[in-house]
This record gives structure tokens, sequence and C-alpha cells, in this order.
């Protein structure tokens, strides 16, 4: 039974870090991306950030680029985002989803969409940045 667990969320002031956690069981790590998605109310959600754990390649879209930073622990199953320099517009429901499918990280940036390429979702954990 494939799960992942979102977690490190909470409230910030702009200019701050937070990181979040991934942690996934029941499922082959080394198999698997694990992609970060983020969404707002109203809002279509975002593929912002992934990893392979097979070939240990790396995507962020350009929103993030710079800021954002996620890196893989493959002895604890946990995949990590660690967020710099967060920006009132980064204030979103932040989820982790693992894909069977991508092999390179680099192929978030090319379909659209890329959610349906994610078959196990965590739940959310919310980020917020105060201006």
């Amino acid at each position: 039974d494939v799960q992942l667990q979102a977690s490190g969320g909470g409230l910030v002031q702009a200019g701050g870090s937070l990181t979040l956690s991934c942690a996934a069981s029941g499922f082959t790590f080394d198999d698997y991306a694990i992609g970060w998605f983020r969404q707002v109310p109203g809002k279509e959600r975002e593929g912002i950030s992934c990893i392979s754990n097979s070939d240990g390649s790396t995507y962020y879209a350009d929103s993030v680029k710079g800021r954002f930073t996620v890196s893989s622990d493959n002895a604890k199953n946990t995949v990590y985002l660690q967020m710099n320099s967060l920006k009132p517009e980064d204030t979103a429901v932040y989820y982790c989803a693992a894909s069977r499918f991508i092999r390179n990280a680099q192929a978030m940036g090319r379909m659209t969409p890329v959610a349906p390429y994610f078959e196990s979702w965590g739940q959310g954990t919310l980020v917020t940045v105060s201006s």
C-alpha cells in the first residue's frame, strides 16, 4: 500500500525558509520519482519540483528555481524540499506525489498536465508566507 506523508508546512515571513518532508512507504523507493506540487484555491495544481530516485535527476519550475532545493534520503525513504527566500506568492497547499512512469525528473517540465503521471499522492501541507 503506497503511502506518502507530507509535513513541515507552517507560517513564515517573507524572506524566510521552510523545509518540507515527504515520507514514503509501501513501495520500492528507488524506482520512483517524487514530485512536489502546490495549489491555491481557484488555480490548477502546479508541479514545482521533482527528483528521480532512479537516476538522481532534478527539476525545478521557473517560479522556484534558485530558491528551492529538492533532495532525497533513500535510506529514510524521504524526500525534502528546502524552500528559501519565500515570497507571499509561495503561499499554497503543498503536496508530494510518486510516479513510476517518470524516469528523468526533467520530464515534469515537458508534460502538460503532469499530475496524471503521478499515481500516488500524500495529503497536503499548508505553507503561508506573510508579507
